[in-house]
């Protein structure tokens, strides 16, 4: 059985997140497995490195599959391609060895997330941006990411309620970089809890408002509870952008 690594890309803008759901929710997922199936004749389960939000996007996502199909990869980009809907497209595919995982080998994740501070608006952006009108402080944000690099258990940056699971995750970096106005924050980390990412970046917003300063942060890590961080911001502006394996 042959083992097929994909990257995908995708406007999650219509979708329900990546992961399969019920047969009536439009997810990513559940779109490229019922094309799969119809080119391979066979149920493929279709493994994904992670899930991502409704609304969420990607520009690098990685999914593998096994499969008996003896067709060749060059055929199968073209087959999917052909049949995917205009959100969805497959970047490559190809054959993998057999111990490739898309979920349990990854290294890391960068997510990025764009911020028009510009004060003029961008008819054209507005459904893949975050427009804020005041001013944040790019230093400030800066400042107080600097804080939530390393490892620390993130209780206070997730929506998740197991209290089974292990909360601690490392992040490696937090890049804020302002181009006239237009803000990108690439989040790099070994993994993320539900809604990490979206809360990190609400609260860096806040600091951004000087609303909070390092200390506050470190005393938001410290706390634990959900309540002390900052708002999640829209995921319309949030994308996948790299997997490292």
């Amino acid at each position: 059985m042959r083992n097929i690594k994909m990257i995908i890309q995708y406007d999650g803008t219509r979708y329900k997140g990546w992961q399969k759901q019920t047969e009536d929710i439009n997810t990513v997922q559940g779109k490229l497995e019922g094309i799969l199936k119809n080119m391979t004749d066979e149920e493929v389960q279709l493994v994904g490195c992670g899930r991502t939000d409704t609304g969420v996007h990607a520009i690098n996502y990685t999914a593998n599959f096994h499969t008996n199909s003896t067709m060749n990869t060059e055929d199968m980009h073209k087959y999917l391609n052909d049949k995917l809907p205009d959100d969805i497209a497959v970047k490559s595919i190809k054959n993998a060895s057999e111990r490739f995982h898309a979920r349990y080998n990854i290294l890391s994740k960068t997510y990025m997330y764009r911020i028009n501070n510009s004060g003029i608006k961008n008819v054209f952006d507005r459904k893949y941006i975050h427009s804020i009108d005041e001013k944040l402080n790019i230093e400030k944000m800066r400042e107080c990411a600097a804080v939530l690099v390393g490892t620390h258990d993130f209780q206070s940056f997730t929506t998740l309620k197991s209290k089974t699971k292990s909360t601690v995750r490392t992040v490696n970096f937090i890049n804020i970089e302002d181009n006239d106005g237009i803000i990108e924050i690439n989040v790099n980390g070994n993994g993320f809890l539900w809604n990490m990412v979206r809360i990190i970046l609400g609260t860096l917003i806040e600091a951004g408002k000087e609303k909070l300063n390092p200390e506050d942060v470190k005393n938001i890590l410290e706390a634990k509870k959900r309540a002390e961080a900052g708002p999640m911001v829209p995921a319309k502006a949030l994308f996948l952008k790299d997997v490292e394996y």
